[in-house]
């Protein structure tokens, strides 16, 4: 059913994109937000590094999927506007790579033999959640000076 789901949109974002993203060889970046429960911060950011990041860590190695993971927390609390208090971006090798076929059931199987124990912890880590948004980012070239 997730995989459906994940299927599905990540066949809405193809068909909607603009032509000249689908058509892209260069790398995607896409930027994950979640707005983290007030007191659960570290609870989330300990399953987050137990069991999502290794997932994304294989992606990079021998699937080559990922290219890169930043992970980010702003330095204040209410920094700004305070809609998010923890960021990934992912760049991916190209737009095949974000929005095809990948791995990640297989990684999650291979990485965590105890599904039961990995599919709660997973749950959890989305349970203390607030909000959660992804962003896939069009990269925007500055007009030379004669168009200026």
């Amino acid at each position: 059913m997730k995989r459906t789901i994940t299927l599905a949109a990540a066949l809405f974002l193809a068909l909607s994109w603009p032509l000249p993203l689908l058509a892209q060889e260069a790398p995607v970046r896409a930027a994950y937000y979640y707005k983290v429960k007030w007191g659960y911060q570290e609870e989330f950011e300990r399953l987050f590094f137990k069991n999502h990041y290794p997932v994304l860590k294989e992606q990079m190695g021998e699937y080559g999927r990922i290219t890169s993971v930043e992970v980010m927390r702003p330095t204040y609390h209410g920094d700004g506007r305070a809609d998010w208090t923890f960021l990934v971006v992912i760049t991916f090798a190209n737009n095949a790579a974000f929005v095809g076929p990948n791995q990640e059931g297989a990684i999650q199987k291979r990485l965590y033999p105890d599904q039961e124990r990995f599919k709660k912890e997973e749950q959890r880590r989305f349970e203390i959640l607030d909000a959660h948004w992804d962003v896939p980012l069009i990269l925007v070239v500055p007009p030379g000076p004669e168009t200026r």
